[in-house]
């Protein structure tokens, strides 16, 4: 099992900046994708953000591309989510979510594929 807990989350204007942060403990070497996951309220939860532990390879949702960047840390287990040009639509709850095992490319509306996952971190954003 891994341990995830988020940090970073906050209000900002609209076209502002946060960077979420996602600490990984326990075993973590089992780990081959972390992911970035929102839900607002009434909504489904949404993969936004994915990267493969195993080379760093990233992918985004459509409504994300070009605004939110993953990357990983290796040597601190811990994963960030740096979100830029922020939109009172990207007001959520967000996730860290890991997996172990292989992912399909529908993994955005595939959260029940996510074994493990954080407490979640509000993000909240003001036009």
């Amino acid at each position: 099992q891994v341990q995830l807990v988020e940090s970073g989350g906050g209000s900002v204007q609209a076209g502002g900046s946060l960077r979420l942060s996602c600490a990984a403990s326990g075993y973590t070497y089992s780990t081959d994708y972390m992911g970035w996951f929102r839900q607002a309220p009434g909504k489904e939860r949404e993969g936004v953000a994915l990267i493969y532990t195993r080379s760093d390879s990233t992918y985004y949702a459509d409504s994300v591309k070009g605004r939110f960047t993953i990357s990983q840390d290796k040597a601190k287990n811990t994963v960030y989510l740096q979100m830029n040009s922020l939109k009172p639509e990207d007001t959520a709850m967000y996730y860290c979510a890991a997996r172990a095992g292989k992912l399909g490319s529908s993994w955005s509306r595939r959260w029940t594929d996510f074994g493990s996952w954080g407490q979640g971190t509000q993000v909240t954003v003001s036009s």
